[in-house]
């Protein structure tokens, strides 16, 4: 049997409870235009070689933080408020 609660303030929730609300967040790294011409110069097989050794060494998780993370959760009504009225509030407040 599935259990739900809102991962914010733990209130128990049925499936079709309608103060339960789900929350997804996409984190990704930010792009802009490649400069091709600034690596015309770089040597592209130690260069590939290099990043094929930090990859090798590297935590998979860690990887995956730092290119692409779709994050879900469940939330009551309240907490859906107060995530809409202030969305990215730093740790030490409410």
């Amino acid at each position: 049997m599935i259990r739900y609660e809102c991962d914010r303030c733990g209130l128990r929730m049925s499936a079709n409870d309608p103060r339960r609300f789900i929350v997804k967040m996409e984190v990704y790294a930010a792009a802009g235009p490649v400069d091709l011409d600034a690596y015309a110069e770089i040597d592209h097989r130690k260069e590939l070689a290099d990043v094929l050794k930090d990859l090798a060494d590297a935590d998979p998780d860690e990887v995956e933080d730092q290119t692409y993370r779709l994050l879900r959760f469940d939330v009551c009504n309240t907490c859906r408020r107060a995530l809409l009225a202030s969305p990215l509030s730093r740790p030490d407040e409410p």
